[in-house]
């Protein structure tokens, strides 16, 4: 195999994947200073390709003090030290005080010279597609929460496979790419087990759960839970309608719907922990003081900034399932 090699069926463009090859040649000491690079058109003819296509990634080399030309020679390199800033293209679902705390945590572990731009596609499946679409090609590694949106491996494949990283949740049709990922059917049933014996001095657990946005494992690692420990429960989509009662315990998925329950609680003239429970989902400071501290069940958004950040710095092709904890506070 040549110094340059092309991907056809990738989506980043040949002249991009030229300066790539050239750069990845001399980090590798494969090329050094003084080299000469190939031809033109010897370039051209071995990847059918235009000659412009060529002319474009040696200028783009060229002006960055990588390689220069001689008269009637050719192009040799120039410098064999490149700055190889990773240039990485982040698309969360929606920020949050822990997706905060992912995000820090990525960025302090990543360290300096590179440049990370953070995106939203805020569980649209339209915004997904455009986001990652229009951004083909630009960066040199995407990170990708694609939450419970459906269909997401058919834009995700657009991408070169080897810079693609999923995080958070991992779609059996994904499982193929490297991720750092909670496993929330284990999570929480191991959770809620943690907590088992002060859940049963309640009389009801109930799930506040929304199809449209919650990982589906939730559902399932808590329908098992309570099957097996013949815990009586109960799943609803709001709040809106529903008045608290002496014995229940709430396991409440968002920040929103967490000051929503003690709200309808203080309303109620109810008191957490002794009258009734509440146990949130994703740990944050706010969670430790809130209600004398509410009691949670969460992943290490921490250690999952820093797992991916090594991933991406190692070039690592691994599927690392992020640690879960149940943190039991003074709300039970």
């Amino acid at each position: 195999m040549g110094i340059v090699s092309l991907e056809k069926k990738s989506k980043t463009p040949k002249y991009k994947q030229i300066v790539a090859s050239i750069e990845k040649a001399i980090i590798n000491g494969v090329l050094k200073k003084g080299d000469k690079l190939p031809s033109l058109n010897t370039i051209k003819e071995q990847h059918s390709l235009s000659r412009d296509t060529v002319l474009i990634a040696f200028n783009e080399l060229k002006n960055r003090g990588i390689i220069n030309s001689v008269v009637g020679k050719g192009y040799y390199v120039n410098s064999e030290h490149i700055k190889v800033a990773k240039k990485i293209f982040l698309l969360f679902d929606e920020l949050n005080s822990f997706k905060e705390d992912l995000y820090n945590s990525f960025l302090e572990n990543l360290g300096e010279d590179n440049q990370v731009d953070i995106f939203f596609h805020h569980f649209n499946n339209d915004v997904f597609s455009k986001l990652i679409n229009d951004n083909i090609g630009n960066y040199s590694h995407y990170v990708i929460m694609p939450a419970n949106l459906v269909g997401t491996e058919a834009v995700i494949q657009n991408l070169a496979k080897e810079k693609v990283y999923i995080l958070d949740q991992v779609h059996e049709e994904i499982s193929q790419y490297p991720a750092v990922y909670q496993n929330f059917e284990k999570d929480i049933y191991n959770g809620l087990t943690d907590g088992l014996s002060v859940l049963k001095k309640y009389n009801k657990l109930i799930l506040l759960f929304s199809d449209d946005r919650q990982p589906k494992g939730i559902l399932k690692g808590f329908q098992s839970f309570c099957i097996e420990n013949k815990i009586p429960n109960e799943v609803v989509s709001s709040l809106n309608s529903r008045t608290p009662k002496k014995g229940e315990v709430y396991f409440v998925l968002d920040d929103k719907n967490l000051i929503v329950i003690i709200k309808k609680i203080k309303q109620e003239k109810l008191i957490i922990a002794d009258d009734i429970g509440i146990i949130s989902f994703n740990d944050s400071i706010l969670k430790e003081v809130v209600a004398n501290g509410i009691t949670t069940i969460s992943t290490d958004f921490n250690l999952m900034g820093k797992k991916l950040a090594q991933m991406i710095l190692n070039n690592e092709d691994e599927r690392i399932a992020n640690p879960s904890s149940f943190i039991k506070r003074k709300s039970l």
